[in-house]
């Protein structure tokens, strides 16, 4: 599974997940920063990436247009980079099932 993480999180993350989850991009590498979100979640329909973002608008999207993408809600207020390396790593299970299972659209982690 490859994880799209939004600009509300830092590019920093992707080189302490990359192990577990490959392929993964920032949008700031992808040049999707300050871009509306409706192109973000075309580029992760249309490239097989789970979006990660605390934003809830990418939550009402998904709730109003499923899936795909996928998407990750981190429901973690103002918390440091190692805080979200730690919930992407320690639920790597979860979020593997949740990859896989065809009937879930959003996770929420806290």
């Amino acid at each position: 599974m490859k994880l799209l993480l939004d600009e509300n999180l830092s590019d920093r993350i992707i080189s302490k997940i990359i192990d577990l989850y490959p392929n993964s991009e920032h949008v700031k590498t992808l040049v999707l920063t300050n871009t509306d979100d409706g192109v973000i979640w075309e580029y992760a329909k249309q490239n097989a990436f789970v979006i990660v973002s605390k934003d809830s608008d990418f939550h009402q999207r998904s709730l109003l247009y499923g899936h795909p993408p996928k998407f990750i809600y981190l429901r973690v207020g103002n918390s440091p980079t190692s805080k979200i390396v730690r919930i992407l790593r320690d639920n790597f299970g979860i979020i593997s099932e949740f990859g896989d299972r065809e009937s879930e659209s959003i996770l929420v982690l806290t």
